[in-house]
């Protein structure tokens, strides 16, 4: 078949041949600019996952270290729940009348208390009193000797410790 072509419709091919390059070209610039659009947003949502995961692994750290820290706390909590019910059942268990306390005095003022003669004894000696020194104090007062020593016993009627050895009263002049 032969076609014969003309000066104008050559022209008009090839200002449509020029006028889809150009529209090709357009086409193919949206096209290269939505793609770096998506490369960019991949790049950011990329980046946060990154950071999220790797706050995700943080907070999991520190939420270890707490679970532990409050499985120790638990433990020694329990721990002393026990003994706070021993001692308590120890306490209702016993009576106190009869017990003694020792009263470990300064220069007559108190100093500290303990639960037996020999335990203020001990104490003493870490604080520089000859460990066989001791020698009935008589009548002088407390307020004379270094370390003294008084006992206590507890007495029911007055719901309190008293002293085991009561001074002997004083005579005031003209009294009866």
């Amino acid at each position: 078949m032969i076609r014969i072509v003309t000066a104008g419709s050559l022209h008009q091919l090839k200002q449509d041949a020029e006028q889809a390059r150009s529209r090709a070209r357009e086409v193919q610039a949206q096209a290269d600019a939505a793609w770096g659009g998506h490369v960019r947003e991949l790049h950011a949502v990329t980046g946060r996952a990154e950071r999220a995961e790797a706050a995700t692994a943080e907070v999991g750290a520190i939420l270890a270290r707490a679970l532990e820290e409050l499985s120790a706390a638990q433990q020694e909590l329990l721990l002393k729940g026990i003994e706070i019910r021993r001692l308590q059942t120890e306490l209702k268990g016993e009576s106190l009348e009869g017990r003694s306390l020792t009263v470990l005095l300064y220069y007559g003022e108190p100093h500290t208390v303990y639960a037996s003669r020999e335990d203020a004894y001990a104490d003493t000696t870490t604080h520089g009193a000859a460990p066989g020194g001791w020698v009935p104090s008589g009548e002088r007062p407390a307020a004379e000797c270094e370390w003294r020593c008084e006992a206590f016993i507890y007495s029911a009627a007055s719901n309190g410790f008293r002293r085991v050895h009561m001074p002997v009263p004083k005579l005031i002049e003209g009294a009866a």
